[in-house]
């Protein structure tokens, strides 16, 4: 691999890694740009052509999936979750959810919760055997 292709790379997960850390917060393609030391195409380009997705759906996904952690541990709101994650509405959280997911936050939700075994039996059903 040359040089320059590291280089690439790593400007490229220096801004990934910004985006995991700081994913409920406003972020846009100029500030991550600036991350990775780059110009906002160039930035598009190379991020989609490394990691297989635009930077948008990155963190939209980044999003959903903590989404997807709230909803199953905690008895929060889908509003104070989609807020939390950092949606600015609760339909454009919903239907990215949905086309993430494959159902609604609440459906996932409510199914979740329907299987949640309390922690004692699973410690215990896991325990390995002496």
């Amino acid at each position: 691999m040359s040089r320059a292709v590291e280089d690439s790379n790593r400007r490229m997960l220096r801004a990934r890694d910004a985006m995991d850390r700081a994913y409920a917060q406003p972020l846009d393609i100029p500030a991550l740009a600036r991350i990775a030391h780059v110009s906002e195409a160039h930035f598009t380009r190379t991020f989609r052509a490394t990691f297989g997705e635009t930077p948008h759906r990155y963190l939209q996904r980044r999003r959903v999936e903590r989404a997807m952690f709230l909803l199953r541990e905690t008895d929060r709101s889908v509003t104070d979750i989609c807020f939390e994650v950092g949606f600015g509405s609760l339909g454009t959280f919903s239907r990215t959810f949905r086309d993430i997911v494959g159902r609604s936050p609440r459906e996932y939700a409510r199914e979740a919760a329907a299987t949640r075994v309390p922690t004692c039996f699973t410690k215990a059903w896991t325990r390995p055997s002496a």
